[in-house]
């Protein structure tokens, strides 16, 4: 699908209600992993004060479920009005949620799973029109979306938690050192940025505009371990001209000196992961870096963060039908040969990984692997309107957020495209954040 108009009465319903059927069922199967491998005692402990115990999670995603696919779209009546409120994330932080009066593991699982029995009746007599929230599944899709960013959220509990390794998955297929070029150019000149067409993106991801950018070059793949760990052998972490100086107080408050999960025993570098110890891999996508540690790295090695438009730019753009795609590789879905999505692996591929999903322009891993930091503040599209509700991105427009691009290892193909937007605080590491450079100019 391009940026041309799109209408329901151009899809197939009967493809578009498997596609919908297919998306929930995929998000479900993963929630029923994250929260089966563990027992009763890690379903309702916090494991960190910025993360919900598994168990709300559990049971949000059902509520969300029933607010908006059962009373919303169906116009069923409330199974459970009175848990509306403990599962309502802008009423309560995540730091009081343990207090709470939460359904219990095997109530919980009960309720998600009776929310989604009448959710496939619901689907099956939807016609996917009259309304902005039902046309072309919208509801749906957005219901899909919103449990796989919290099955990415629970992954991420996973790797807070403590004690022994409780998921696994198959690495990411070995690839032999890459020796392409460092970095890409990207040439000036306008394209059109988000999307007015793509029927399950979400608002902020709204309305398609046309954006200039002057000409930049940008890193061919993720800046990597490797070359992070220089920067901190080089005393990156002791100099304060490579940081801003809300930076440099973050981290001297903090005793900041590696990305989290790093530590280091002799002269090796070690990092947990998933409940296992091993040697820092040279050659991933660094991770759980927050945007402070990005651009200092970038200050150190003279170069910058890239802009979100120029992000997308560099990922969408079509320089010689001059169009924006889909994804880096065109309009398709993401298949494994393109992307590192979905949690099939529970970590970044090697950089220089996927050619097949590469740009246009012979930019790698654009989607995929990691969340990339650019240097952009999280602010509304000309034209923005909120959309189904205002708590979803308008309430996070401004300064204190930092916008991250395509997705990671975490997360799902329904949730991450080349329009996609992520945004969260500059300090924010626990998040399977890195970040890929960039410089001004043609030459």
């Amino acid at each position: 699908m391009t940026d041309a108009d799109t209408t329901v009465d151009d899809i197939d319903i009967e493809a578009l209600r498997e596609r919908a059927l297919t998306t929930l069922t995929t998000a479900r199967d993963r929630t029923t992993l994250l929260t089966s491998c563990v027992d009763e005692p890690e379903l309702t402990a916090q494991h960190s004060p910025l993360m919900s115990p598994l168990v709300w999670d559990l049971a949000h995603i059902g509520n969300q479920e029933e607010l908006w696919l059962l009373r919303a779209v169906g116009g069923r009546d409330a199974m459970r009005p009175d848990i509306d409120g403990l599962y309502d994330a802008f009423e309560h932080p995540r730091s009081e949620r343990p207090s709470l009066p939460l359904l219990p593991p095997a109530e919980a699982r009960q309720y998600a799973a009776e929310v989604r029995g009448r959710v496939t009746d619901v689907l099956a007599d939807s016609a996917f029109r009259g309304s902005r929230l039902t046309e072309a599944g919208f509801a749906f899709g957005m219901v899909a979306q919103h449990e796989q960013q919290h099955d990415e959220t629970m992954l991420i509990t996973h790797q807070l938690r403590t004690g022994p390794q409780a998921l696994t998955a198959p690495d990411p297929d070995p690839m032999l050192l890459f020796t392409g070029p460092a970095e890409v150019l990207v040439p000036g000149g306008p394209f059109t940025m988000g999307t007015s067409a793509e029927p399950w993106a979400l608002d902020n991801e709204k309305p398609a505009h046309r954006r200039e950018v002057a000409p930049f070059h940008i890193d061919t793949t993720p800046v990597t371990n490797g070359a992070y760990l220089a920067f901190i052998e080089d005393g990156g972490y002791d100099d304060p001209r490579w940081w801003t100086k809300e930076g440099w107080a973050h981290i001297r408050r903090n005793s900041v000196v590696a990305p989290l999960f790093w530590r280091k025993d002799g002269k090796q570098w070690l990092r947990r992961h998933f409940g296992a110890t091993e040697a820092v891999p040279p050659d991933e996508p660094v991770l759980h870096v927050c945007w402070y540690e990005a651009d200092a790295y970038a200050r150190w090695a003279g170069r910058r963060l890239p802009t979100e438009v120029e992000w997308e730019k560099a990922a969408r753009h079509d320089p010689v039908n001059d169009r924006s795609m889909r994804y880096p590789w065109g309009d398709a879905d993401p298949a494994p040969e393109h992307a590192n999505l979905g949690q099939r692996h529970l970590r970044p591929a090697p950089a220089g990984s996927y050619p097949a999903g590469e740009s246009p322009l012979g930019v790698r891993q654009l989607i995929g692997d990691v969340w990339e930091w650019t240097s952009s503040d999280f602010l509304p599209y000309p034209g923005f309107r909120a959309f189904p509700y205002k708590e979803y991105s308008e309430v996070f427009f401004g300064p204190e957020y930092k916008v991250l691009r395509g997705g990671s290892f975490a997360v799902d193909e329904v949730a991450c495209r080349g329009t996609f937007r992520n945004w969260d605080y500059p300090i924010r590491r626990q998040i399977f954040s890195g970040f890929r450079t960039a410089r001004s100019g043609a030459v």
